[in-house]
């Protein structure tokens, strides 16, 4: 994350599932991904000033909580614990080293590096972020295993930015830097990100208060969003529009979620402040004005936008962040669902291979978190199981596989230029933005596979886990090697007899129709891709559901040039294996961001792509392919040139 200067209509939206009627129906949606039509306002949705009223919108589905779902064994599981073992591998003690300097607070503690250190010669603006972070995955990690030691940690560094806040003062501010930094930004002179920063410990501070019950959490957080309050108050909104031209973070996001969990629309109020209106009025009008602008700042604000809908029903933030998603979906993505390059927009949308060829630092890790975190707000609206075939593409080939085995160390971009390779971070001496959202990742990958509504329970992710739907004394145990086995299971306990639906996901990648079988016995009923597939009965203990998820081979071309594609199998992308010549640890592994330097040029394929001896392993005449996930320590490529 650098310095950021560097319709649907309503009723189309909102339309929701059938319902299943019988025993076996099939649920649709309206497409996630439909053009998006209507009449373009003549007057700037974002013009008069803003006005707050709550008024919460219902949503059509909800994830259940943390608690609640349990991984199993597999690669998602292996993923969590590899995260947790480096959260805990951190010492808290140099988590809040910097906090205690700036407050004046002795602290004997070794400083941290990369974007956290500090020190003669090395003030890093960042400082503090991290332990934002930190707070985060170590409420969710809490929320998603019981760990009651990472949980106990957490509260430490709570107690630790207690004192550091009550020490600077009553107004309530907290950071690692000084308020002087605010001055610059007011004075639009050079700074890196001082409400970036701001935002990511005050979501921390949100974290654990709602995953991990800390009250002290809650204090801290409306200390400093009583800071940011008043800060933002003393702001004409032109002037506050001209610092939104420099800095803003996810300011609008925490501030509206406070204002949800506290019902005080003082805090709305003041996330209205942080709204960029040059940003908002096109995306609101339907129109792509995103070329030029940095994508992992940006992509926050629409997240912001999806939450004030979610507590206001306004439908200017509605179409703000439908639009953003469907744009970004549809035009600005590569094959595996990340995006950006040199962490911009670079090029017009549907020019993807020409923003290709302008950087190697293509898919900042941070977008990819951010999208999932969007695409979970607009899933919950209308329970358009499409959604979910972005969600799993973007889980499962930008996420999976950017974590280095056993370490826990993330990575910044994934690169898609042809001849690149995965590069990681230093146990401590990087901490960059995607360092941050990595930990919190990481920490939650039980968060989006069951969702629920009146009637029943969404399967979204096929992915080795157990659900404990207490309140209906259900377990749901879902057993699958899924992707490595294209089928998976779902074994159900009750403690007595229960009816409700248990829906499927159809995915849009099925090569043919999933078959399901009832114990033991074909379902005589199908659903088409991208729907759901619906089971309404009364479960009893032992009834056992089977889905097979047949998976074939296809490609995607580039929008701008048809002779340049990738391989996809199922939901999963295919890389090029280049090999592991020339490389180095020292090019693998780098405190300051890693920056592939490759120039191969586009691999040529000139036999068809075909499957090898084991699971998930091909080649295209002498060329071997294999998930991109799968591939670390050397040289791929993800697209080719057709010969």
């Amino acid at each position: 994350m650098r310095d950021n200067k560097t319709g649907l209509s309503r009723r189309g939206f909102a339309a929701t599932l059938a319902a299943a009627p019988a025993l076996l129906a099939q649920e649709q949606a309206p497409a996630a991904n439909e053009e998006r039509d209507g009449t373009v306002p003549e007057i700037p949705p974002f013009k008069a000033p803003l006005a707050f009223t709550l008024n919460r919108v219902p949503a059509r589905a909800e994830p259940f909580p943390m608690a609640q779902v349990r991984l199993l064994a597999g690669p998602f599981h292996d993923l969590a614990e590899w995260n947790r073992g480096y959260l805990d591998r951190l010492p808290a003690d140099r988590l809040v080293h910097n906090f205690r300097l700036n407050a004046g607070i002795p602290s004997s503690a070794a400083p941290l590096g990369g974007w956290e250190q500090y020190g003669p010669g090395r003030e890093a603006e960042l400082r503090g972020h991290f332990t934002g972070h930190y707070l985060s995955a170590c409420a969710l990690n809490y929320a998603s295993t019981g760990d009651v030691a990472i949980k106990t940690k957490g509260d430490s560094i709570v107690a630790a930015l207690a004192s550091c806040q009550q020490r600077l003062g009553a107004n309530g501010y907290l950071s690692a830097f000084p308020t002087e930094w605010f001055d610059r930004l007011d004075a639009r002179k050079q700074v890196w990100a001082p409400f970036y920063t701001v935002h990511k410990i005050m979501a921390g501070m949100l974290d654990m208060y709602q995953l991990a019950g800390n009250q002290q959490a809650l204090e801290v957080l409306q200390g400093m969003a009583n800071w940011a309050d008043r800060w933002t108050a003393s702001k004409t909104p032109a002037h506050m529009q001209d610092i939104l031209e420099t800095e803003f973070g996810g300011m609008n996001d925490v501030l509206y979620k406070l204002a949800a969990v506290t019902s005080d629309e003082r805090w709305a109020k003041a996330g209205d402040r942080f709204t960029k209106y040059r940003f908002f009025n096109p995306l609101a009008s339907r129109r792509d004005e995103l070329r030029g602008l940095h994508v992992n700042t940006h992509i926050p604000q629409v997240i912001g936008a999806a939450q004030r809908y979610e507590i206001s029903d306004d439908l200017r933030f509605h179409d703000v962040a439908d639009f953003f998603w469907y744009e970004v979906v549809s035009a600005r993505t590569y094959v595996t669902g990340g995006l950006s390059n040199n962490e911009g927009w670079l090029a017009p949308p549907r020019q993807l291979f020409a923003e290709l060829k302008r950087s190697s630092s293509t898919a900042e890790c941070c977008c990819a978190y951010n999208m999932l975190k969007l695409t979970r707000h607009l899933y919950g609206w209308t329970a358009d199981p499409r959604y979910f075939d972005y969600y799993e593409r973007l889980l499962f080939n930008h996420r999976l596989g950017t974590v280095r085995p056993q370490t826990g160390a993330t990575q910044y971009y994934l690169s898609h230029t042809p001849g690149a390779w995965k590069t990681f971070g230093t146990e401590d001496n990087s901490f960059w933005c995607c360092t941050g959202s990595g930990v919190e990742e990481y920490s939650k990958l039980n968060d989006s596979i069951y969702w629920r509504d009146g009637d029943g329970i969404y399967v979204n992710l096929f992915i080795a886990s157990e659900l404990n739907w207490a309140e209906k004394g259900l377990r749901l145990r879902q057993e699958t090697r899924f992707p490595n086995e294209p089928m998976t299971a779902f074994v159900v306990n009750v403690n007595q007899p229960v009816r409700l639906s248990l829906r499927l996901r159809i995915p849009a990648w099925l090569s043919h129709a999933s078959s399901v079988k009832l114990n033991g016995k074909p379902v005589d009923a199908s659903a088409s891709p991208g729907s759901y597939l619906a089971l309404t009965r009364t479960w009893k203990t032992g009834d056992r559901v089977e889905m097979d998820l047949p998976m074939s081979l296809r490609e995607e071309a580039m929008p701008d040039d048809s002779s340049v594609r990738a391989a996809l199998y199922g939901p999963l992308v295919l890389a090029c294996d280049l090999g592991s010549e020339g490389l180095t640890e020292k090019m693998i592994v780098g405190p300051l961001g890693p920056h592939v330097r490759a120039s191969a040029d586009l691999p040529v394929l000139r036999a068809a792509i075909e499957p090898g001896g084991n699971p998930l392993t091909f080649h295209a005449g002498d060329i071997a392919l294999a998930p991109l996930n799968s591939i670390f320590d050397k040289r791929y490529s993800i697209y080719w040139r057709v010969s």
